[in-house]
């Protein structure tokens, strides 16, 4: 029996659709493992500036809902925010980590993040469908915070309209994703004095904002988008990225850890031990990166997952 091989243009296809069919193969047993499931991103770094990556997150996210999965995005817009406070000549003051919200800078936060980023990001969610839906977290009391203080050398010092998330009511985000609509989330939240009374509204970190959504809603995976390839053994004598760890190791590592690592493992942290299955921190700076994490047999990030996990298992 005679084997006919492909030549000419059909061998051409062949060597450029072999690799793509072999792609779709090796994701199957993640899209079923993963299908119906909540997905929490959180959107920053490099991703939300430069044009072709805040291009390809758009289309990682509408994959994600096209595969079944239910695709939560939470952001802020630092750059944005700075950017637009330099245009009034307001200044831009960080304590701790961070920012100082004045109620002037307060207004210019709700303003970039609500009416600037948010809708920048709907848009093109929207250009595919009729998907996105944005809210801020005052939106049906979805997040109440409490005033947040830093801690300088052991001093308690008053930064403004920056608070800490006290309490989650997901419902809203829920029903959107029960109606197949994918919410985009400003990180923003609701006030409430110690007496009870409305106490405005608070600049919330995007981090922390994201993890405490990805616990309300029982979400399969809470997601960092950040600026570096993940969490790094031995920084900085060592760039090797940890692949995987529990939530007791990366406790123990959490007081070594780069202050702007902090808030993103914390979140992690937070959102293994209040019954998240999986946490990861993931290169932003790379096309596609969601999908490689989660669709791809290697990942491209550091994942968290809880002690009972241990380290086996897969991705």
């Amino acid at each position: 029996m005679t084997t006919l091989t492909p030549t000419g243009l059909a061998a051409a296809r062949k060597h450029t659709a072999l690799p793509k069919a072999n792609a779709l193969v090796e994701a199957l047993p993640w899209l079923t493992r993963h299908h119906g499931k909540t997905i929490v991103i959180k959107f920053g770094g490099n991703a939300m500036v430069n044009e072709d990556l805040k291009a390809a997150f758009a289309q990682d996210v509408l994959f994600l809902r096209h595969a079944g999965l239910n695709p939560v995005v939470v952001h802020g817009g630092g750059p944005q925010i700075n950017a637009q406070l330099d245009r009034l000549g307001l200044e831009s003051e960080f304590k701790a980590g961070l920012r100082v919200t004045t109620d002037e800078t307060m207004d210019v936060v709700r303003m970039v993040l609500a009416g600037q980023v948010q809708r920048e990001l709907v848009g093109l969610l929207n250009q595919h469908g009729p998907h996105a839906v944005g809210m801020t977290g005052e939106d049906a009391r979805l997040l109440t915070a409490a005033k947040c203080y830093a801690d300088i050398d052991g001093e308690r010092v008053d930064i403004g309209r920056v608070g800490e998330i006290t309490d989650v009511d997901a419902g809203v985000v829920q029903a959107l994703l029960d109606n197949g609509r994918i919410p985009v989330v400003s990180s923003i939240a609701r006030g409430t004095d110690a007496d009870g009374g409305e106490g405005g509204v608070y600049n919330v970190n995007a981090d922390t904002a994201a993890a405490a959504l990805a616990a309300a809603l029982g979400a399969e995976t809470l997601m960092v988008l950040t600026d570096v390839e993940g969490l790094y053994e031995n920084w900085p004598s060592s760039d090797d990225v940890i692949s995987r760890l529990t939530a007791t190791e990366l406790e123990k590592l959490l007081p070594e850890l780069a202050s702007g690592m902090i808030p993103k493992m914390e979140g992690c942290l937070h959102a293994i031990r209040n019954g998240v299955n999986t946490a990861r921190v993931i290169d932003g700076r790379v096309q596609h990166s969601i999908l490689l994490e989660i669709f791809t047999d290697e990942g491209i990030g550091t994942m968290v997952v809880p002690d009972e996990d241990g380290i086996e298992g897969a991705a």
